[in-house]
């Protein structure tokens, strides 16, 4: 039953990017409806996330800003995270993504059209450059998310975090939402590409403001950041 559950999403995800992408890029996109843009990503997440069984419950939604940009930082566990982020967290979340995912046919336009920050972590000219755009689209009052990790744990343990992320809410001045999502990893089993039904819970946190920060506090930022999603965490599952 898995297995069928799991063809099907990937044959609906498909078909979704290819025929409403493709339709986004050619008439959403140069008559500058972002909005439009948004919500046929919602749709489309939604279709995937459905089919796949794949529920979440959001806790501390009282701690999501409503009246200006944040960065939005998580820890990451599985493939699952970033869809249900984006479904849970804000309805225009821009997302800071490895300029990999450019190749995908049509989804990297559509990231583009979007406005989502691409970060080449090879190359350390072209991924300042990629932070400073990014802070100034925070600064237009756009939120972002961002996986300091920049890549899936394989334990319960968070990794090492990357700075650039936190730079960037520096240089725009914007609070660090954190962000602890458990309960993904269990759709995907290492090696395998069958997605099973889990119940995924995501837990916010209070604001952490940069407001009179500058960059060279950037480590204390880091450890203070760490620490309010690691006892996230273990406040543990909320199904």
């Amino acid at each position: 039953m898995a297995a069928i559950r799991s063809l099907l999403t990937y044959v609906l995800t498909s078909l979704y990017v290819l025929i409403v992408g493709t339709f986004a890029l050619l008439v959403v996109v140069p008559l500058g409806l972002k909005d439009v843009l948004y919500r046929l990503g919602h749709a489309g997440v939604a279709l995937a996330l459905g089919t796949a069984g794949i529920r979440y419950r959001l806790v501390g939604r009282d701690h999501l800003p409503t009246d200006r940009a944040v960065v939005f930082c998580a820890n990451h566990q599985s493939n699952v995270d970033p869809p249900v982020l984006f479904q849970a967290l804000h309805r225009r979340l821009h997302i800071l993504y490895k300029a990999e995912l450019d190749k995908v046919p049509v989804l990297g336009r559509v990231f583009q059209a979007g406005e989502f920050v691409a970060v080449e972590r090879e190359n350390r000219d072209a991924a300042f450059a990629s932070i400073e755009r990014a802070a100034a689209s925070i600064r237009g009052g756009n939120s972002f998310l961002i996986f300091p990790e920049g890549t899936r744990s394989r334990s319960e343990e968070l990794l090492p975090f990357k700075k650039g992320g936190f730079v960037m809410a520096l240089r725009a001045g914007a609070p660090i939402v954190p962000v602890a999502i458990m309960g993904g990893r269990a759709a995907m089993r290492k090696g395998s590409a069958i997605v099973r039904p889990v119940h995924v819970t995501v837990r916010v946190g209070a604001p952490v403001e940069t407001a009179g920060l500058d960059v060279e506090q950037r480590d204390w930022l880091i450890q203070e950041v760490r620490g309010r999603i690691e006892a996230l965490l273990k406040l543990g599952p909320a199904f």
